[in-house]
């Protein structure tokens, strides 16, 4: 019996014509952005930002574009083109620091892109990237301006795609040093 199900359902999917013979899918859709001073102000006040980008802040900053994502996550920076990838959710319910000092740090990735610098340069592993260093250093200076502890400034740097020995590598080449790694 089983066998016979399967030769009716074969017979039945071989007179069902090819769906991609007869659909279209519009493939050349634009990503919809919006310009990253109209939801994240003052940014071209704060010392670490002009540090990042000198005397071209504010420009960048105008001409920078942001797109929200439905999907949960964090945020990022295309390396199609240079803009910012905010998780809607993250925005709406992280935690208001911790999204202040990820824009610190996507916004040196923002500066290392208009560079040329490959951003996610798969010769290195996420703690050891130069590019990641480099924004973590920026987000790890202005988290000390914000009068963070280390321990706090640790926390702050685990996420859930390193290992507790690549937190602890990040934290050590940051000059961080928690309470209980002392």
């Amino acid at each position: 019996m089983k066998g016979a199900t399967t030769q009716r359902t074969t017979a039945k999917a071989m007179a069902i014509p090819n769906p991609l013979e007869r659909v279209k899918i519009r493939r050349d859709v634009k990503v919809q952005t919006h310009r990253f001073v109209d939801f994240f102000k003052g940014f071209d006040e704060v010392d670490t930002v002009r540090r990042i980008f000198g005397n071209q802040t504010k420009k960048i900053l105008d001409e920078l574009r942001v797109e929200f994502m439905s999907r949960r996550g964090y945020m990022g920076v295309s390396d199609q083109d240079g803009h910012i990838i905010v998780s809607a959710d993250y925005l709406k319910n992280g935690n208001l620091r911790d999204i202040y000092l990820d824009l610190i740090h996507e916004l040196v990735h923002v500066r290392q892109f208009k560079e040329g610098h490959q951003l996610f340069d798969q010769r290195y592993g996420y703690t050891e990237r130069p590019t990641e260093i480099e924004a973590h250093r920026y987000a790890v200076e202005e988290a000390r301006n914000l009068g963070m502890s280390d321990e706090e400034i640790f926390q702050y740097l685990k996420t859930e795609w390193i290992n507790d020995e690549d937190h602890l590598r990040l934290a050590e080449t940051l000059n961080v040093k928690p309470s209980n790694q002392e």
